[in-house]
């Protein structure tokens, strides 16, 4: 069973339902007090934290008036628009109890999933907890141009679970788990500690929510899990509803772990390696090959020559000085910028481009030998 107390980098995600009180559609304040002070107990372990949290729409509905079963996506961003600021007020006072800054980042899918906005939203995260702070992301609905469904911030966790290269996903929800049927309606369902792999026979458990259950439901759970153990993170689904419910998981709650792939984070390098025509080529020293080999990111001052066209987070060729290929990877930097800075030191990259860029021209994290 996964122990999340080894977990270096550690993601939570909480729903609307954990967040707004039903009655009275404030943030439920002691239950965020009680998620923070375990949040600030994990980092004291040693591990950073990041923090998805959704409850915006919910907090403004009753302030607006939206007050409808159903409502229109304009309405949905208007709502979403006025509660983001409820919401983030409410986890900023939770955080700063413990002294901990908190840092508001607004995403959605696409973010992920296009090389440069993730590229440029990674790194902002990683800058982030770099610097202490807990992120609190939510989706970004006041400019979504499709209809904003629930659920899309299980897969969203997942997704910036893959980002930050975290080693543990905790979905907090209504219930403890994966059974293997709705425990609600069959007295004989049982629930699963620990699912290895997800089959097509796993997730048809998923099936449709029933009422009372988390908005997004276990299906969107699961896909999310398919997500994160492909990435090389675990995963949990824990009971939220109670106070401290990450100290309820560490004291051995109930919950059902999804186990890490074990090629996930090869799997990330052969997409990179395979999958991607290189729209450009750097040449590097000898003195780079050996760095590489040794599992160094590329820096500028290895590089000798830069071809091609390509922009940031474009999959670019390394050769050595003999034209062989020796490495692909994602570029920090597009094909102007890494010719004026080839050759050159670290510490000479904002004099040469007038701003503080990345250190390497090739993060190690984007670089994969061939």
């Amino acid at each position: 069973m996964i122990d999340l107390r080894t977990a270096k980098r550690i993601v939570v995600k909480v729903g609307s339902a954990l967040v707004v009180d039903p009655e009275t559609a404030a943030p439920r304040e002691a239950w965020l007090a009680s998620v923070a002070a375990d949040l600030a107990a994990l980092r004291e372990g040693g591990a950073e934290v990041v923090l998805v949290s959704s409850g915006a729409i919910a907090l403004a509905r009753r302030v607006l008036g939206l007050t409808q079963p159903r409502l229109r996506l304009e309405e949905k961003q208007a709502a979403a628009a006025v509660g983001q600021i409820r919401l983030a007020g409410a986890w900023q006072g939770a955080f700063a109890a413990h002294g901990i800054a908190a840092a508001q980042l607004l995403l959605t899918l696409e973010d992920s999933e296009d090389r440069r906005r993730y590229l440029n939203a990674r790194a902002t995260l990683s800058t982030l907890l770099g610097l202490g702070c807990v992120p609190v992301i939510n989706e970004n609905d006041t400019v979504a141009t499709a209809e904003i469904r629930f659920g899309d911030n299980d897969r969203l966790a997942a997704r910036v679970a893959e980002m930050v290269q975290a080693d543990a996903l905790v979905l907090l929800s209504d219930i403890d788990g994966l059974y293997t049927a709705d425990p609600r309606r069959d007295p004989e369902a049982r629930h699963l500690p620990a699912i290895e792999r997800i089959t097509d026979e796993i997730m048809a458990m998923g099936g449709e929510p029933p009422p009372g259950y988390s908005s997004g439901g276990m299906r969107t759970k699961l896909l999310a899990a398919k997500i994160a153990t492909g990435a090389g993170c675990a995963m949990a689904i824990a009971l939220g509803t109670r106070l401290n419910p990450l100290r309820h998981l560490l004291e051995g709650g109930r919950c059902t772990w999804f186990l890490p792939a074990p090629e996930g984070r090869s799997a990330r390098k052969a997409w990179i390696a395979g999958s991607l025509a290189p729209h450009g080529a750097v040449t590097v020293d000898a003195g780079a090959v050996r760095a590489l080999r040794n599992g160094s990111s590329l820096l500028p001052a290895g590089v000798r020559e830069v071809s091609g066209s390509f922009t940031r987070g474009d999959p670019i060729s390394i050769r050595d000085e003999a034209g062989r290929e020796i490495a692909r990877g994602l570029s920090a930097y597009d094909a102007d910028a890494a010719q004026r800075i080839a050759g050159r030191h670290t510490d000479e990259i904002e004099a040469i481009l007038g701003l503080r860029g990345r250190d390497e021209i090739i993060h190690r994290d984007d670089l994969v030998l061939l």
